[in-house]
């Protein structure tokens, strides 16, 4: 099998192409030919040295993929050989086959293409989390939206639209006009506009119900001030530690320095809820992602949910691809294909 391996931290012309023999799978696994991998930004906050969870390189980065099962170990009733998949990886989806417990493969709506299908896993499911079980969204609540282009962005305008909340999408301005076709009711140049006091005048001085903020540093401040009454923040990632193509330690203090602290005090006297999530930490929890899961097929079936590939690249071409994100050239969700 081809695997795209980081054999040392750097920018993104560290990745290197490797063969290795084929995986075989153990009891309760299956393999998959993977035919379109998922690229999220843990992958490039791994390929820098600043994911906590990475393994030390060489490794090889990946949380999701969608493919055809080619093979089966003991004890696997289902799926079967030839189902199409997509599946949870812990690491290891830059690659051309993968093996992986079978209970984290999903069959996938045959209306979508195996790239499609690479872009729901991480991305909708870190959605759903965040605004159906965390902050629990409703019918005529405002929803924020940090980096709204992404692909979690993207995920979580489509769900938050479906519980029929309106949505505030922060984004470079150039991205604006498709952000209002997927959903986006309002949208802010985070590069130009004071993007709190844009959400203050668009809610007339009351702040937002819910928040999605995946930025860390100082946004998670910014976002904590503009709860409105019984508001919820979900942190959700750390991009600005991320500023460039090679570990910058003045991005990383920064971020740091500026995290804000939430006291219980303040929490209880302004009636508003913080929750941090990764859902990477999540693959064990099946009796609560296998509903959601279930949930996110039944709409995509039903074409209510619809993924955004902004951009496909071969798997030997990751360094183009994470150059692609850090420079903030998506909409929607970009994948390695084999």
């Amino acid at each position: 099998m081809r695997q795209v391996v980081i054999p040392r931290h750097g920018p993104p012309d560290v990745f290197e192409v490797r063969e290795a023999p084929d995986p075989i799978p153990a009891d309760g696994e299956i393999r998959i030919r993977v035919r379109a991998a998922g690229i999220n930004f843990a992958d490039i906050l791994a390929r820098l040295g600043i994911y906590p969870d990475a393994p030390k390189p060489p490794v090889v980065v990946g949380y999701e993929v969608a493919g055809v099962i080619d093979a089966a170990g003991p004890g696997v009733s289902s799926p079967h050989v030839g189902d199409r998949v997509v599946a949870l990886t812990r690491f290891g989806g830059y690659a051309d086959t993968v093996v992986v417990p079978a209970v984290q493969a999903y069959r996938f709506p045959d209306e979508l293409s195996d790239a499609e299908a690479a872009a729901v896993p991480v991305n909708y499911l870190t959605a759903a989390i965040a605004l159906y079980k965390l902050a629990a969204v409703t019918a005529g609540e405002t929803v924020l939206v940090h980096n709204a282009g992404g692909g979690v962005g993207i995920a979580a305008t489509q769900l938050a639209r479906l519980r029929r909340a309106t949505v505030i999408g922060t984004a470079s301005a150039n991205k604006h006009d498709a952000l209002r076709r997927f959903g986006v009711d309002h949208t802010i140049d985070y590069r130009h506009a004071n993007v709190e006091h844009e959400v203050k005048q668009l809610t007339r001085g009351r702040g937002v119900d819910v928040i999605l903020d995946p930025i860390a540093g100082r946004s998670f401040a910014v976002s904590y001030r503009l709860l409105a009454p019984l508001g919820r923040l979900v942190m959700l990632g750390m991009s600005s530690m991320a500023t460039g193509e090679r570990r910058r330690l003045t991005s990383i203090l920064r971020a740091w320095w500026t995290m804000p602290t939430f006291k219980p005090l303040s929490l209880i006297n302004r009636n508003r809820g913080v929750f941090g999530l990764n859902v990477g930490h999540l693959w064990d929890e099946r009796r609560q992602l296998q509903p959601l899961m279930d949930m996110l097929m039944t709409e995509l079936r039903a074409g209510r949910l619809t993924p955004i590939v902004a951009k496909t690249f071969p798997l030997d071409r990751a360094a183009d691809a994470h150059r692609f994100i850090q420079n903030r050239l998506n909409i929607g969700k970009v994948v390695l294909t084999t």
